[in-house]
């Protein structure tokens, strides 16, 4: 049976008053899968991390989606996969995300492509159900397409791929564990009208931003009235991470996801390591342990190396 080896990349999620519509892919870090076909109809989860999640299909976000591609096919086939994770689950930067995308990224170059790239992201979706709760694609969409991708529906799925000038991204990411799930629960079910029209205009011209290549537009952009306020609590040292942060330079930044990693995006990588220093201070003063990338926004996404 052929074999297929995918990268399949971290992303940032909402890009701060995009929740739930927009996100980005990342160059670093990434995960490793390594799939082959089965001759029945069942997915074999193999983890080579210690990570411990689970092994039942049902259960594991990579399962789910496969399981939602294999109700589409009348082949009787399966998959075996083997994961190895560098994308730390509950770390903000879509681990489940990078899972579900690319097993289904692996899974259609085992059947020469037969699904284009919107319907990837329709049976991701149902891995990051599994993990949230909600079939949201703000995280899988770029993972699948690469670059900077606007969903502007679920349903029916509608995704935009948006130009973007170059950036540099720093993302801080503490040792806590934040799950998405739980992230949400404690957001407002209601916002005020005000709040919400400040939200709207920050998104369109955070869109209007990347398609421009203007970067103060991008960095004015970068505000948010409505999720930040709450979710931030969740994260040691947040307000200060984000207050060093522009005064090192960057266009802007905040929460990656649902936390608690926090991204700032810069103009260039000077800028960049500038955050990044900025960054380690404040949590080497509040003694939280954490990683630190700085690295590009991934304008490919998932990609594959076949091999026998």
């Amino acid at each position: 049976m052929p074999v297929v080896t995918v990268h399949t990349p971290a992303t940032v999620a909402n890009i701060v008053c995009g929740f739930d519509v927009l996100g980005f892919a990342l160059n670093e870090p990434y995960d490793k899968l390594v799939m082959r076909l089965l001759p029945e109809k069942t997915v074999r989860i193999i983890n080579k991390d210690n990570y411990n999640l689970p092994i039942e299909p049902e259960k594991n976000v990579i399962g789910g989606a496969l399981l939602a591609m294999l109700r589409e096919l009348d082949d009787n086939i399966g998959f075996e996969i083997e994961s190895t994770k560098n994308i730390k689950p509950g770390s903000g930067i879509g681990s489940s995300a990078a899972s579900a995308a690319g097993a289904i990224v692996g899974a259609n170059a085992l059947l020469n492509n037969r699904f284009g790239k919107e319907d990837l992201v329709r049976l991701a979706m149902y891995g990051e159900q599994i993990a949230s709760g909600a079939r949201h694609a703000d995280n899988i969409a770029p993972c699948i397409y690469g670059g900077v991708t606007l969903i502007r529906s679920n349903d029916p799925l509608d995704i935009i791929p948006l130009n973007f000038p170059p950036l540099y991204v720093t993302v801080i990411h503490p040792q806590i564990e934040v799950k998405t799930s739980e992230a949400r629960q404690i957001l407002k079910k209601q916002v005020p009208l005000k709040d919400a029209i400040t939200q709207w205009a920050n998104v369109g011209g955070l869109v209007a931003g990347f398609m421009k290549g203007d970067y103060d537009l991008i960095g004015r952009s970068m505000q948010d009235v409505l999720i930040e306020p709450i979710r931030s609590m969740l994260i040691p040292g947040f307000n200060d991470l984000k207050k060093v942060s522009m005064e090192a330079g960057a266009l802007g930044g905040g929460i990656s996801g649902s936390g608690p990693s926090v991204f700032m995006l810069s103009k260039d990588e000077a800028t960049a390591r500038k955050v990044e220093g900025a960054m380690r201070r404040v949590y080497e003063k509040i003694d939280v342990d954490f990683h630190i990338h700085v690295t590009t926004v991934n304008s490919q996404g998932a990609t594959i190396q076949a091999s026998n």
